[in-house]
């Protein structure tokens, strides 16, 4: 029953917000092909049991290269309004679709790189037990902020304690770090650093 409930709420409000923010969709989606000539930023992603879907987001990086024509540095290919994206995480909005068409869920663990599987220990791969979120509890206990063994157990907890409230608690916290514009990257850094796998497999 609490599946049940949880995928009719994703599929009816994801749906609903897809229509209400349309507006925000056009106007993005035209900046970003008149600023980079891309629209949105397409990469294939583990979900729930591991099965591959393409997460949608909204492009925020340029595609420039150095001489041998390899992609520069997070840090240099990020535009000015892709900034404004991230830090308002308005780029998340096409996740939107990714949730009405059942790959992911409003709340539940981020879907990561699908390199990072074969570096999971037993108990991390566990967080593909349940659909990947738009949010979770690691991002609203410290997103981008937090180390990889602090997101894996929360992830794990969160697993093993959702709950329709519980989720409703962590949509309205997301709501508030993204208002304050909380925890979007580690220090120094665009993006979070990559996950490298644990000491003890």
């Amino acid at each position: 029953m609490k599946v049940i409930l949880k995928n009719v709420f994703d599929k009816i409000f994801s749906f609903l917000l897809l229509v209400l923010l349309s507006p925000i969709f056009i106007l993005i989606s035209l900046v970003n092909y008149l600023t980079v000539g891309s629209i949105f930023f397409i990469q294939e992603r583990p979900g729930k049991n591991t099965r591959i879907f393409k997460l949608i987001k909204f492009c925020s990086m340029s595609n420039r290269k150095d001489d041998d024509g390899n992609l520069l540095d997070d840090s240099l290919r990020i535009t000015g309004f892709g900034a404004f994206l991230r830090s308002t995480s308005l780029d998340e909005l096409p996740e939107l679709f990714n949730i009405l068409k059942g790959e992911m869920s409003f709340v539940g663990p981020r879907p990561l790189l699908s390199e990072y599987l074969p570096l999971y220990n037993h108990e991390q791969i566990k967080r593909h037990l349940v659909k990947p979120g738009l949010t979770g509890l690691a991002q609203v206990k410290g997103r981008n902020t937090l180390d990889w063994e602090k997101r894996f157990e929360l992830d794990l907890w969160y697993i093993e304690n959702h709950s329709f409230i519980l989720d409703l608690q962590i949509l309205i916290l997301t709501v508030k770090k993204v208002l304050l514009r909380e925890g979007i990257n580690e220090k120094d850094t665009v993006t979070m650093s990559r996950f490298k796998g644990t000491k003890e497999q």
